[in-house]
């Protein structure tokens, strides 16, 4: 198949494009390798598959990979139209799968208007893109935080998700409700995860795992947030990868043109038991700074993933400290060789 992956520079985009080329796909990744985390991240993870930084950091300039065969890159923003439009036109894509978005709920409440270009105009872009250019499947990032304040446990895709706590959960229940609009108009299939917790290796450093490991390992105090109660449905990277491949791969067939699916490991585990497995993999106790619950997050979170397992027979199989060391193996390695 030839895929589109949006967002290919970031955590899922990256791991996903290694294991889509791995079995064999042609994929054309795209990124706008943004600043709103150290963009050296980015252009390493991509360094992994094969595209150099100088070449990488031109915008609108098709990079071919030197090590994976099938891989093609280009840095572009989803909200020029244009240049989008010419890229569907020219590549003919099977499917797409969009990863790309302005991330992070708490920076959303200080910059507002690049959720909205990236979330909002961008997707639409995305959107026009599918329905004029034969595309037989959309499956698109949409994420846990647009069950809000939601204190029924666990989540599921059936609950009211009308109340967003973030304007990041807003563009993304957003997404949603334009998905729907184009499959119901235009036939067009379309497939909407809500990614819980996802850590690994190649992790976003605004993320929990990221900094704690690196506060921890460099002898800084943690923010522990709403005093240490808070829990998570962390979920290892791989076993995501695993769920979109499935799901991306496969026919449209004994299901609804639009869905959506919670995709986590359908557990819920305490923060502070989290931070125990970092602490134990790195070797040091944390200094825990205990804070205050956060503006726009929430205490508690638990992905009921039973749709995803009886449609794609998704099954998260890695545990906590396996993936935990996985992580900071990782981690470790990266953080010595920088």
């Amino acid at each position: 198949m030839k895929i589109l992956v949006t967002g290919a520079a970031g955590f899922i985009g990256f791991h996903l494009s290694k294991k889509l080329l791995d079995k064999g796909h042609t994929i054309i990744g795209i990124d706008n390798i943004n600043d709103y985390y150290n963009v050296n991240l980015k252009y390493d993870r991509l360094k992994e598959l094969g595209i150099q930084q100088e070449e990488a950091a031109v915008f609108y300039k098709e990079t071919t990979s030197s090590s994976h065969n099938g891989f093609k890159f280009m840095r572009i923003n989803l909200e020029d139209k244009a240049v989008l439009t010419t890229l569907f036109e020219k590549e003919k894509f099977d499917v797409v799968c969009n990863l790309a978005a302005q991330a992070g709920v708490r920076y959303s409440i200080e910059n507002p208007d690049a959720y909205i270009q990236s979330n909002i105009v961008g997707f639409l872009n995305i959107l026009e893109c599918c329905r004029h250019n034969n595309i037989k499947h959309l499956l698109y990032a949409s994420s846990s935080s647009v069950y809000g304040a939601n204190a029924k446990i666990p989540f599921s895709e059936e609950d009211k998700v009308d109340t967003p706590v973030s304007l990041y959960a807003a563009t993304k229940k957003s997404n949603e409700l334009m998905a729907h609009t184009y499959s119901h108009l235009y036939k067009i299939p379309t497939t909407g995860l809500r990614f819980f917790t996802v850590y690994g290796p190649w992790g976003r450093p605004d993320m929990a795992p990221m900094l704690f490991a690196d506060a921890i390992a460099n002898d800084r105090p943690i923010k522990v947030f709403n005093y240490g109660e808070m829990q998570r449905d962390f979920t290892y990277v791989d076993d995501i990868v695993e769920g979109i491949e499935r799901i991306l791969v496969s026919e449209i067939k004994d299901r609804d043109l639009y869905k959506i699916y919670n995709i986590g490991n359908n557990n819920s585990v305490k923060l502070l038991d989290f931070i125990a497995e970092i602490e134990k993999n790195i070797g040091k106790e944390a200094q825990k700074q205990m804070l205050p619950i956060q503006p726009g997050d929430v205490e508690k979170t638990w992905a009921n993933v039973n749709d995803l397992i009886k449609d794609y027979n998704y099954k998260p199989t890695t545990l906590l400290p396996k993936g935990i060391k996985e992580f900071v193996n990782w981690f470790k390695n990266y953080a010595i060789e920088k």
